[in-house]
């Protein structure tokens, strides 16, 4: 688990962004500390209202670059002018602001509590289906804290998200440390089996399977696919990490899955989904990885186009194997970063800009979002903004219909039909 620094700038939609950072990084079993020299990562939330500021945001990156190991920058100042920080050379990933939970992890799953319970978040219902994973990752200290996999029942997990769409959740997050070997600790991958049963409860909702690694997903990826097709309460949506497109990399990371079997996971998707979305992660700069290994990383992200990309730059952690493996200098994974991410815009943003013009039915609007919007889901869960959501009447827990007009990097704008 990381130490984290945060800092905020500007106005309170951006401290509101904070809060849920901060929210996310706690239930991954992260903490904060009271200053950057305390700090494994430092998160600056950035504000662009006048030139001053701007200047402001850039030293204090700078000096954020220099006190910690990583550096995140997000809020206004990074989404509207990132290519500042980057021809200041500051050594800091720019990124979206619900980007950064993601990035923090270093690659590692996701840590919940022993007692971890369902939670209602407003519309947005969080079920833990199991702890523990079955894998052991060289880079992950989070198997320290939880362990193998311990799976209670699908009765037990059905109740619990029958419970807590009784109580108002229209958007359930199935969540986990690896979803994907739910059931492994029984002898068998029962995903595909408590999805179709969550789908059977009464109500109009939609449920989000959360992280599954690649070899959990791999042997269940037929009946997985199908269950996805056969219901449309299931956002189309797997978050599968491969973490390189190197057998030897995913090797020395002690990595479950070969690159093959990842894309063999993604090909059946293919074939039973029009239109899903495929979400993975990758770490660069692991101590062994050579120009060859990012290389074939790189081409992966291109063959794939996966639509939601998590890029982290390794960094050690302790008391994990590989903490004691000689690291790649600063500048190396700086620059592989740098070239996976600008590769990573284009293909998301293509994504995005290829829904443009195009019709969404049964839209979820999920929360609300800054100057009268609100945040929409479609049935990829890709993310569509409302503008003026007040004009329409629209509040968390509605469902409309929207035509896509308009896009951006990491989202689409759409209007009610």
């Amino acid at each position: 688990m990381a130490r984290y620094h945060i800092e905020t700038y500007g106005c309170t939609s951006n401290r509101g962004e904070s809060r849920e950072i901060e929210r996310r990084l706690r239930d991954a079993g992260h903490h904060r500390v009271d200053g950057p020299e305390e700090a494994d990562v430092a998160i600056l939330n950035t504000c662009t209202v006048v030139e001053k500021t701007e200047r402001n945001m850039l030293r204090r990156a700078e000096e954020l670059a220099d006190e910690t190991a990583d550096l995140f920058i997000t809020g206004c100042m990074a989404l509207a002018q990132g290519a500042e920080f980057r021809e200041a050379d500051i050594d800091g990933q720019v990124l979206h602001w619900d980007e950064v939970p993601e990035a923090v992890t270093n690659g590692e799953c996701p840590t919940t509590t022993p007692d971890a319970e369902p939670v209602l978040d407003g519309v947005v219902g969080i079920l833990p289906i199991a702890r523990g994973c079955m894998s052991d990752c060289s880079y992950c200290i989070t198997k320290h804290a939880t362990g193998k996999i311990d799976s209670p029942s699908i009765e037990e997990n059905v109740e619990k998200a029958r419970a807590l769409i009784h109580a108002g959740a229209k958007e359930l997050r199935i969540t986990g440390q690896d979803t994907g070997v739910y059931g492994w600790d029984e002898g068998e991958r029962k995903l595909h089996r408590l999805l179709e049963r969550i789908c059977e409860i009464d109500g109009e909702f939609r449920v989000r399977v959360g992280m599954a690694n690649p070899k959990g997903v791999h042997g269940i990826r037929e009946e997985l696919a199908d269950v996805f097709a056969d219901h449309e309460e299931l956002y189309d949506f797997l978050h599968a990490p491969v973490q390189s497109g190197s057998n030897d990399v995913l090797g020395d990371m002690r990595r479950q899955h070969q690159v093959e079997e990842y894309v063999e996971v993604v090909e059946t998707f293919d074939e039973a989904l029009e239109y899903w979305t495929l979400s993975t992660d990758f770490i660069v700069g692991f101590p062994t990885e050579t120009d060859h290994d990012h290389a074939q990383s790189m081409a992966l992200l291109r063959e794939t186009r996966p639509e939601k990309i998590n890029v982290t730059r390794f960094s050690k952690r302790p008391g994990t194997d590989a903490a004691d493996l000689k690291g790649l200098g600063g500048t190396v994974k700086k620059e592989r970063s740098k070239e996976m991410s600008a590769l990573k815009r284009d293909i998301v943003g293509e994504a995005y800009a290829e829904m443009v013009g195009e019709r969404r039915e049964d839209v979820l609007v999920v929360e609300e979002g800054t100057a009268d919007s609100v945040k929409c889901r479609d049935s990829a869960y890709r993310q569509l903004i409302v503008q003026n959501a007040s004009e329409y009447g629209l509040e968390p827990g509605d469902f409309v219909d929207l035509e896509v007009t308009a896009h951006e990097t990491m989202y689409a704008f759409g209007e009610p039909i």
